[in-house]
């Protein structure tokens, strides 16, 4: 049976078999026939969507993000976030928050002229979810193993940085989850240090 796997776009990506020029096995996802159809994913191996749905085929990353420390990050943005529009993706020791370069109520007035109320709109507002981009503002990363304590990182887009900046001070990752995500889509975000 084929391998397919649906990304956050809807489009559906299969994945296929080739040979490398020496004749090992090469393994790809594509939305398209390319070749001939894998029957299984290769041992060790992963269907990787990233927050952007571009899916990749991975090697099984370790385990260092524990599920429990994936869903603190996850209930803390239902409770204390004000943005509605974000995604959580987990990459080694970090867990990232992800937001939408683009305010999608904003996207959604533009269509004000062929709907009453176009937030409302569910079919609207969905496809519009599809074509936003998503960019890492906020990463929580593990900076203790044994204690479990996490340092908070921020996206700096002053022109001489452009990069993360540590803000504040490593601690348990309830705290910080609670003390930074509010901030997130906030002008207030720009001034943590």
């Amino acid at each position: 049976m084929p391998i397919t796997h649906i990304n956050a776009k809807g489009q559906t990506f299969s994945l296929y078999q080739g040979t490398t020029k020496t004749g090992k096995p090469r393994y790809y996802l594509a939305m398209q026939s390319e070749g001939t159809l894998a029957q299984a994913i290769p041992a060790g191996y992963e269907i990787y969507e990233n927050p952007n749905a571009q899916v990749f085929l991975r090697r099984i990353p370790p385990k260092i993000i524990t599920d429990a420390e994936h869903q603190v990050v996850e209930e803390g943005m239902r409770t204390y976030a004000t943005v509605k529009d974000y995604k959580i993706d987990v990459r080694g020791n970090a867990i990232l928050i992800y937001t939408a370069i683009q305010e999608i109520d904003a996207l959604a007035n533009l269509f004000k002229a062929l709907y009453p109320d176009p937030t409302t709109n569910v079919e609207l507002m969905a496809n519009l979810r599809k074509a936003v981009h998503y960019s890492p503002m906020l990463v929580f990363q593990l900076v203790d193993a044994q204690r479990r304590t996490f340092q908070t990182q921020r996206y700096c887009f002053l022109g001489s940085v452009d990069d993360w900046i540590e803000i504040g001070k490593p601690g348990k990752l309830s705290t910080l989850v609670k003390r930074y995500v509010k901030h997130l889509g906030q002008d207030s975000n720009v001034e943590l240090w």
